[in-house]
């Protein structure tokens, strides 16, 4: 592991905000965990925590856990892992172990498997998923550089992990993954 990579996962593990490169824009990310951290990337963002976060990981083993799996159609299972590793998020019913902190009003989990190399990288080495919400202030248009995530966060942050997005024009659509609706396109 490289030493960027084990700085960020070393600030992950204390608790810290971290930011790193997603499909589309840098993402701010923290351990779904832990609340205090949480609870901190809601501060720093100025975001209201009943919008609630997505999770991204490297793989749907670090995800399934977060998953109501009873209560989710085989097809549905199907079709989100079908797009996976990729830039698409689903919005699944969430499972009693997902901290109530992660999902805010909802009732659903916002997941993605991601394939931008550095952030599943950053979750092969955290050993699970991560909080991950656009780099950005509340209602504020979402960093694209680890120059413009240090000009909106200054030394707020752990780490910022620098390196290229994936180079979508826009954050990754979410859908729901029982209905197929989309909720962000």
């Amino acid at each position: 592991m490289d030493s960027a990579l084990a700085a960020a996962v070393a600030a992950l593990r204390a608790g810290k905000v971290i930011a790193y490169p997603t499909e589309a824009v840098y993402g701010l990310g923290c351990d779904p965990l832990d609340a205090a951290a949480v609870a901190r990337l809601f501060a720093l963002k100025q975001r209201p925590s009943g919008q609630g976060v997505l999770l991204i990981a490297a793989g749907f083993a670090q995800v399934e856990k977060y998953i109501d799996l009873a209560a989710l159609p085989a097809p549905a299972l199907a079709r989100a892992r079908a797009s996976w590793p990729g830039p698409h998020t689903w919005v699944f019913p969430r499972s009693a172990a997902t901290p109530p902190w992660l999902a805010g009003t909802h009732s659903g989990i916002a997941l993605r498997v991601t394939a931008h190399p550095l952030a599943a990288q950053l979750c092969r080495a955290f050993g699970g998923a991560l909080v991950s919400t656009s780099a950005n202030r509340h209602s504020a248009p979402p960093a694209r550089s680890a120059a413009d995530v240090r000009a909106t966060f200054g030394e707020e942050l752990g780490v910022i992990l620098d390196g290229p997005t994936g180079g979508l024009e826009r954050p990754t659509p979410i859908r729901d993954a029982v209905s197929g609706e989309v909720l962000r396109g």
